[in-house]
């Protein structure tokens, strides 16, 4: 079929909207047509040519949620008409980090996924001439229609608004599951959520819903601070070379918190979440993700002395099973949406949701198609 789709040809070049074939779905695939789909940091990232990983040409998009309009041999947990939302995290429910509950990295199509192909090592997009492009993560939802594999689609509640679930393919959720997954935020507690961008208020809300007592959030944007008080969070901090210091002297005996979360990719505000949980027994939880070649330079006595770091991919969430439980919350008026949607914007404007992203306006741009 041919389809409209947003193209990186050049690293650190503007998107190409073009048409493009894409070929029916094989056995245990999945045609999805995109309803909405949100303008996430990473596909930024990788279309500056700054992820190592990158490759191009490749249709990006990740965060996208849409309407099954045809599945392949083999495929059950899904049919024509379901509401999906894509999976970059997909979960095959058999390997051996789908059948542990301590993580959500499913391996089973890791290393096709890895190199832009679908699992079986081939594409379904290329251009009219026959040219093949990758698959972006394998979702590739810079699109009007996408084919991705069934292990990688969550099937959600189809009274859901596309446009707000499409937030739950990555941001949203993995705010949300890293307090309520990784975590794991015990009621009564004290947080403190460094950054107020998508990830951040995402975990302002999932330690509310944790039922932390206070939710400290610490951002230099006031607008991005009020935001993060409509999620749930107590106390709102503005950044500054002292706030540390400043976090400490709120907190129970100038021990720290009992959890931190690190939001913004930054390794210096990293080494802040760290220092900023408590003696003792204080989880740092690491959502951001560092530049290339960053490191991150942790003292050792904060590590002695009983705090802990903790990584969180997709905040820990198994996304065929965690994904369609986020979004009930949703429904059930337990997580407010609407906020995070700053701009409505379509497909042929992608490049403009970059620039509005690069100068910090908003919290998210979403294409509807």
């Amino acid at each position: 079929m041919r389809m409209r789709a947003a193209v990186l040809e050049e690293f650190g070049q503007p998107l190409v909207v073009q048409e493009l074939e894409l070929q029916d779905p094989r056995p245990g695939e999945v045609l999805v047509r995109l309803v909405a789909c949100g303008v996430c940091h990473t596909d930024m990232y990788t279309a500056s040519g700054a992820d190592p990983s990158g490759y191009a040409p490749a249709v990006l998009g990740h965060e996208g949620a849409g309407v099954v309009e045809k599945v392949g041999e083999g495929v059950t947990s899904v049919a024509e008409g379901d509401h999906v939302v894509t999976l970059f995290s997909p979960q095959c429910g058999e390997c051996v980090h789908c059948v542990d509950p301590r993580t959500n990295l499913c391996m089973a199509i890791r290393a096709e996924q890895n190199l832009g192909h679908l699992p079986d090592g081939t594409v379904r997009l290329s251009r009219p001439d026959g040219e093949e492009i990758r698959h972006f993560m394998g979702t590739s939802t810079f699109a009007e229609y996408t084919v991705m594999p069934e292990i990688a689609l969550a099937k959600i509640d189809p009274e859901a608004p596309l446009e707000g679930a499409c937030l739950f393919a990555c941001g949203l959720s993995t705010g949300l599951g890293a307090a309520m997954n990784t975590a794991k935020v015990q009621p009564g507690t004290t947080c403190v959520v460094f950054g107020a961008g998508m990830v951040g208020l995402g975990a302002v809300a999932g330690c509310r819903l944790q039922g932390a007592e206070r939710i400290i959030c610490v951002d230099l944007s006031d607008d991005r601070l009020e935001l993060a008080r409509g999620q749930g969070a107590t106390d709102l901090m503005k950044a500054d070379e002292n706030t540390v210091e400043r976090i400490l002297e709120t907190t129970d005996g100038g021990f720290g918190a009992d959890y931190t979360f690190e939001a913004t990719g930054n390794v210096k505000v990293m080494q802040q979440a760290v220092e900023a949980a408590r003696m003792a027994w204080g989880l740092c939880t690491v959502a951001g993700v560092a530049g290339k070649g960053e490191t991150l330079d942790i003292i050792p006595r904060w590590l002695i002395t009983g705090r802990r770091v903790a990584g969180s991919s997709f905040g820990g969430v198994k996304g065929r099973e965690g994904v369609p439980k986020l979004v009930d919350l949703w429904m059930q008026g337990e997580i407010d949406v609407d906020p995070f949607i700053s701009h409505r914007i379509t497909l042929d404007e992608v490049n403009r949701g970059f620039d509005l992203m690069e100068a910090q306006d908003g919290i998210r741009s979403v294409i509807e198609f």
